[in-house]
């Protein structure tokens, strides 16, 4: 969860350093440090709070040296406090170390090390790895810490700089994301991507156990039995600017306006007019169609919202039974893996602890893993079988929302290709849910396009406290999902239900300050349940904001207030009804003065259990 940017270079690094920082600071906003060798001597600031406060008060771009390192921090083990902010060092100041992750041992190491005299100044896990590297140096720092390592139990990317090897920085990684950038005459490690894009597009992701030494000139990359290891150089085809606001006051805005674009991008030529082209990304993981017996999809937030939608999708039209596990729970059951069970793993990041940890169970039991992700060279996407990625481009916003879309998108296309291939679905119908996808971006563009009415609904509702968010059918998920974005950014209480689950308890919150949020478009479906629904609400005071189809009259007469959206299919209307939801609890964040893009207690990427 938490951001480390490192750089050894040939000139004064602390300007880059913060530059990078700042890119990861969706990471972790508790606290931040930087740290650099200059003349032999680790100097480090640090201090609580964002990083644009924090600056004001230390002045980072003082620090001179060649090499260093920074951390945005999401705390886990101890407190939000200056002590606790990284970088730590080891007793005599000459090793510095950052690190994401967390050790589980690290009580036992520092009872071990504090009977050897090691005095430890912060209450964090993190601090045990310096003095142990500490305890056992030996001139070189690369073997220290790799032997140091091996006695860690848990997860952890790290950092570390010597000042009897200030010319080095060491890196080395297990389950926390960790990358390589290479430069001209100077080098880069980055907790994710975004971090170093304007300085490189090269990068080397670093796998699990392996510990890397990074010089000016070189890097070279070892497992932790000290064996080198050939690593393959990639190139990341995102731009830099894709990963700043361009105008836009936050991320949070900008990647909601990026969704048409991002839509289109992973639609890419995936699709002709008559067909779904998926066999050579899927092949490995279904090479037998019509023989898929169950799918169970594991995912964590955002990502399981989709998979919820993603259930009607492939119950409806591909006809196989599905289930949508919380990936944090998949694997502390005994899941029942038989013949014919797939398993779809969903995560923006691909680095997400919890699905991580799902799909490793799940192929220990025999399932063959597809992953739908947006970073190339994540962790799920490597250990999967096969791997759908979106091209959502990086999303840096907490609260995801070109991210889901785009996953709804991949989940769709997966599904017409697998109804397609089990003989479920005539040509017929094949070109007309392609025709009905490739509408949906310009339909976004013109949700996009009339935001005021939603900012204006914002501006009546901001300064309420709680909200209640119904849907049914294939937009229940979406009532979750408009509900959680709700909480997220603005800390306003709201909670989505199946609309029909009102009367089972949530009703009798109903008042005249109780909004009622409810997607209710038209279809033949479930329309005159959720008319009957609205009805409820009304009765006992209740306030109703219906999301609507554009055209509806009906429902005009019987709510408060209507935004509307598009019409389409009746199985992609959550791409659209997300939108206005999107767009509603960004505006309430605003309008009560929160950040939309760093929420409280939050990080981008769930890193660590």
């Amino acid at each position: 969860m938490c951001g480390i940017v490192g750089i050894v270079s040939e000139r004064e690094v602390s300007s880059t350093l913060l530059d990078a920082i700042k890119r990861l600071e969706y990471r972790g906003y508790d606290s931040v440090g930087m740290v650099c060798i200059a003349d032999g001597v680790l100097s480090t600031k640090k201090d609580i709070g964002k990083i644009e406060e924090v600056e004001k008060k230390v002045n980072f771009t003082a620090l001179k040296g060649t090499i260093g390192m920074a951390h945005s921090r999401w705390a886990t083990h101890g407190g939000v406090s200056k002590r606790n902010a990284h970088p730590h060092e080891d007793c005599n100041g000459n090793i510095s170390l950052v690190h994401n992750g967390i050790i589980e041992n690290h009580n036992e190491l520092k009872a071990e090390l504090q009977k050897k005299g090691h005095h430890f100044t912060s209450d964090t896990d993190t601090e045990v790895i310096a003095h142990l590297i500490e305890e056992n140096f030996t001139g070189d720092i690369l073997e220290t810490t790799r032997k140091a390592l091996c006695r860690l139990e848990g997860s952890y990317a790290i950092g570390v700089i010597c000042t009897k090897k200030d010319d080095e920085l060491i890196a080395a990684r297990k389950e926390s994301p960790l990358v390589i950038g290479l430069g001209e005459r100077e080098n880069y490690i980055a907790s994710d991507i975004p971090a170093i894009l304007p300085f490189t597009k090269k990068i080397i992701f670093l796998e699990n156990g392996e510990i890397a030494r990074l010089t000016k000139e070189k890097v070279e990359v070892f497992d932790l039995k000290g064996n080198p290891v050939t690593k393959t150089i990639e190139t990341i085809d995102w731009g830099a600017k894709q990963a700043e606001k361009q105008g836009y006051p936050h991320f949070m805005l900008k990647e909601i306006s990026e969704q048409p674009t991002a839509i289109s991008d992973t639609i890419g030529d995936r699709m002709t007019e008559h067909d779904i082209l998926l066999d050579e990304e899927i092949q490995k993981a279904i090479p037998n169609a019509a023989g898929l017996k169950r799918l169970i999809v594991v995912a964590c937030g955002t990502s399981w919202h989709a998979g919820l939608i993603g259930e009607f999708m492939l119950e409806e039209l591909a006809k196989i039974p599905t289930e949508v596990e919380y990936a944090s729970e998949f694997r502390y059951r005994d899941p029942i893996i038989t013949e014919g069970t797939a398993v779809i793993a969903v995560s923006q990041s691909g680095e997400t602890a919890d699905t991580i940890a799902a799909i490793r169970e799940a192929k220990k039991k025999g399932a063959k893993v597809i992953s739908i992700v947006n970073v190339e060279g994540s962790t799920i996407a490597r250990e999967s079988d096969a791997v759908l990625f979106t091209h959502a481009g990086p999303e840096i916003g907490v609260a995801s929302t070109k991210a889901f879309t785009a996953q709804l998108t991949l989940i769709y296309l997966l599904t017409i290709y697998l109804a397609k291939k089990r003989g479920l679905l005539p040509q017929p119908q094949i070109s007309n849910r392609i025709r009905d996808i490739r509408k949906i971006p310009h339909q976004i563009q013109e949700i996009l396009e009339n935001q005021d009415s939603i900012k204006r609904l914002a501006e009546l509702f901001f300064r309420h406290t709680n909200a209640l968010y119904l849907g049914r059918g294939i937009n229940y998920p979406i009532a979750l999902e408009g509900a959680l974005k709700l909480k997220e950014v603005s800390y306003l209480h709201a909670e989505g239900y199946p609309a029909a689950e009102m009367k089972h308890g949530p009703i009798a919150l109903i008042d005249n300050k109780m909004p009622v949020v409810v997607i209710a478009t038209k279809d033949n479906r479930t329309y005159t349940k959720v008319l009957s629904n609205i009805a409820e609400v009304k009765a006992r005071g209740g306030i109703v904001i219906a999301i609507a189809l554009k055209g509806d009259k009906e429902i005009e007469e019987k709510v408060d207030f209507v935004l509307s959206i598009p019409e389409n299919s009746y199985i992609l209307t959550p791409l659209l009804a997300v939108i206005p939801l999107q767009l509603f609890a960004y505006y309430v964040s605003v309008l009560k003065g929160k950040d939309p893009d760093k929420p409280v207690n939050l990080a981008k990427s769930v890193t660590v259990e």
